[in-house]
């Protein structure tokens, strides 16, 4: 077993840029990284919620049923979406396709192009246009030539594919929370986000699905009983230094465990707001 100095929280995530409960989970994700830090090792898979713009559609989702969705997500949990509803429905594959290719040869990159992708896409731009991808490739450091290379070689597909497979065979124990899952032509998959987190005598334990923060809260301090949390912040303004792109009311409270209202009031007095739906993304002036 590692010692408590060098042993480190593995948390595989089964995610996709397009869906609104992953993106309403990152306040609780933020927390794990402040309360861990490199002690977590996160590895992504890409779920691939839809191939094509149809297979919503087929679905019986339009683009007002989705704004509808989306605004009760918005307003349930905080996060900034924009709920207008969009000049057509969209593909979430390109996306993830783009981070896989991100993974292959920019791997210090990924994370950071799913966040710019999120906020794009629920700031009202459509996932699946190139115009999307590229503008997101930029702010995250990629050129975008680069990126569509990538994502037209045969082992970005592979991948891809992998990552799908995989989310769409849950370990034994999320299945008992069959609630948490999702169907597929096959059978069950993991819904976004769900987490396998890796415990310290190497057992596998499963998360499925969108979760309140003290699941994940008890769950990781049974995973890792040694290791010492981070102290909580001081303010709100020390949260956004530490993060590396700016960040929505609701992830400052939950970093800080503060309401979001209280977030917002101490926000206002020290950061700058870019409105997005009913709340935005704050920075440092």
């Amino acid at each position: 077993m590692a010692g408590a100095d060098d042993f480190v929280i593995d948390i595989t995530e089964f995610t996709d840029p397009g869906c609104p409960w992953a993106f309403s989970a990152e306040p609780f994700r933020r927390r794990i990284d402040w309360l861990y830090g490199e002690r977590v090792r996160w590895t992504l898979v890409m779920v691939g919620l839809s191939q094509t713009p149809e297979e919503y559609a087929s679905k019986g989702y339009g683009v007002e049923r989705m704004a509808a969705g989306f605004a009760k997500i918005a307003a349930d949990h905080g996060m900034p979406i924009d709920v207008t509803p969009r000049p057509r429905l969209w593909a979430t594959l390109p996306a993830c396709r783009a981070l896989v290719a991100a993974r292959l040869h920019r791997p210090q990159a990924e994370r950071l192009l799913l966040r710019h992708l999120r906020v794009r896409h629920f700031a009202g731009e459509l996932l699946d246009e190139p115009a999307t991808l590229a503008a997101a490739a930029r702010e995250s450091g990629i050129e975008p030539a680069d990126l569509e290379a990538w994502m037209a070689e045969p082992a970005t597909e592979a991948a891809l594919r992998d990552d799908m497979e995989r989310s769409r065979d849950p370990i034994p124990a999320a299945r008992v929370l069959d609630h948490k899952l999702a169907s597929w032509d096959e059978g069950r998959r993991y819904t976004c986000p769900s987490y396998e987190i890796t415990c310290r005598t190497g057992q596998v334990t499963g998360i499925p699905g969108f979760q309140p923060w003290a699941v994940y809260d008890v769950l990781l301090a049974n995973a890792a009983p040694m290791i010492d949390r981070r102290e909580e912040p001081e303010s709100v303004a020390d949260v956004l230094a530490w993060s590396r792109v700016p960040l929505a009311t609701q992830e400052v409270a939950v970093v800080c465990g503060m309401t979001r209202w209280e977030a917002r009031a101490a926000l206002s007095e020290v950061a700058v707001e870019q409105p997005v739906g009913s709340d935005g993304y704050w920075t440092l002036p």
